[in-house]
């Protein structure tokens, strides 16, 4: 690739930061919950649209979704919440790759810890302020200004890039699963997930679970009549952190180096009792699971009810009254590509083009839409994006716009790597 290339891409970029600001804060002024994500895949659409490439806009159908075995959502009607995907086609003969981002955001929370409004799309000293900045509404822009630039330097490429902005990945990745099932497949694809410009070749899955805890009822007087379910409960669940702790002793892979617990087990809700001065003879405990990309969904699973089994050595009221354990709600699959991938190599190749430095690569501490595109749809799948991860669901959520424009510029210099250009003139130096 030509050094007049890298030059005037990175010039384009600089003289159209005012373009990818504007339009950031118009995507996270355009409150996508789940939901209400039509307002911003309409602004999607449009962007797509006046850049001449070929448009798809569908709602999904909940009903054939539902009989998809990894199918995970709260709901099976997804009427005003549509998917859209975007094809630069290339002129063939090259590389295709799939640019995955989602524009669905969790709820704001409290208004109180908010010091910016959390759909103002806010400017305040080189950060943008507001629900979506860093997951991940900044990632998709730096994706469309990557190709952008890449069109404004007049260059054709020989492969195909499939821009996705897809819903429901904050449940589970029904969007994503609902383009794979519409066909759309590429040799590869990255997702800008705010990885603060990490790279993350491995995603650790998870599963919800819930255990049903029994105990005896009895009156408060006497509560030595009866046997506390509350107490039992905390006996599982010290139980299932001995379990987090086995299975995270068996992590050899250096990726998981920096990640204190890179498969946790976390009880993220419980519920009991009924009343005071009764003795409770029920408890609900709800969780999650983390998942390794060198397990299935089922391994986890199996090895779950095995060792919640076990309870009956430890205790004997637990032979006569097992735990209950049923996985429900939202999972996501993991997912890995191997490090030697000539995607990896281009990335940080061009990682190191433009910073000038080795970048960080690690094992994703939480799952993404990327596992759903290598295990189903058989697009090996790279996390790299700005935004900062502890930032994303937190009140005043913000992305710094340096590292926008940063991620842009590298991704923009990989898609001319791994599609190829198609103009022979523009390579030359």
């Amino acid at each position: 690739m030509s050094t007049a290339i890298k030059e005037q891409l990175k010039q384009w970029l600089t003289d159209n930061q005012e373009r990818g600001i504007k339009l950031l804060q118009q995507f996270v002024q355009a409150k996508s919950t789940q939901g209400n994500e039509k307002g911003v895949q309409q602004l999607v659409r449009e962007e797509l649209q006046r850049m001449g490439l070929e448009v798809d806009v569908w709602e999904p159908d909940g009903r054939r979704l539902a009989e998809h075995p990894f199918f995970a959502s709260p709901r099976k009607e997804f009427s005003g919440s549509p998917n859209v995907v975007g094809v630069l086609k290339g002129t063939g003969g090259g590389r295709s790759i799939i640019l995955n981002g989602h524009v669905d955001v969790v709820p704001e929370g409290d208004l109180q810890k908010w010091n910016y409004q959390p759909y103002s799309g806010k400017l305040v000293d080189g950060k943008i302020y507001g629900r979506g900045t860093t997951d991940m509404k900044g990632g998709n822009v730096s994706l469309l200004l990557a190709m952008q630039a890449i069109q404004a330097l007049g260059i054709r490429l020989k492969g195909d890039v499939l821009f996705e902005s897809v819903i429901e990945e904050e449940s589970g990745g029904a969007g994503t699963l609902a383009a794979i099932l519409r066909g759309y497949r590429a040799d590869a694809a990255l997702i800008p997930e705010p990885t603060n410009l990490k790279i993350f070749p491995k995603q650790q899955g998870s599963m919800w679970f819930r255990i049903y805890v029994k105990g005896q009822s009895a009156h408060g007087g006497t509560r030595y009549e009866g046997v506390s379910a509350i107490e039992k409960s905390m006996s599982v669940m010290n139980h299932i952190l001995q379990l987090e702790k086995i299975r995270n002793e068996r992590v050899q892979d250096p990726l998981y180096n920096q990640i204190p617990i890179p498969f946790p087990i976390n009880i993220g809700k419980i519920s009991g009792g009924d009343w005071p001065s009764s003795v409770a003879d029920f408890v609900q405990i709800e969780g999650r699971i983390g998942v390794s990309p060198e397990e299935t969904m089922d391994e986890a699973k199996e090895e779950m009810a095995k060792w919640i089994e076990r309870l009956k050595e430890i205790d004997p009221w637990f032979e006569e009254y097992p735990p209950q354990l049923e996985w429900f709600g939202a999972r996501w699959l993991p997912g890995a590509i191997e490090q030697e991938h000539k995607l990896m190599n281009i990335l940080v190749e061009k990682f190191q083009d433009v910073l000038d430095e080795e970048p960080v690569i690690e094992a994703s501490p939480w799952g993404t839409d990327g596992g759903l595109l290598t295990a189903i749809g058989d697009t090996p799948t790279i996390v790299f994006g700005p935004g900062v991860t502890e930032l994303a669901h937190h009140s005043d959520e913000y992305i710094e716009i340096e590292k926008i424009f940063i991620a842009a510029e590298i991704i923009a210099l990989t898609l001319l790597e791994w599609c190829e250009i198609a103009n022979a003139s523009l390579s030359e130096n």
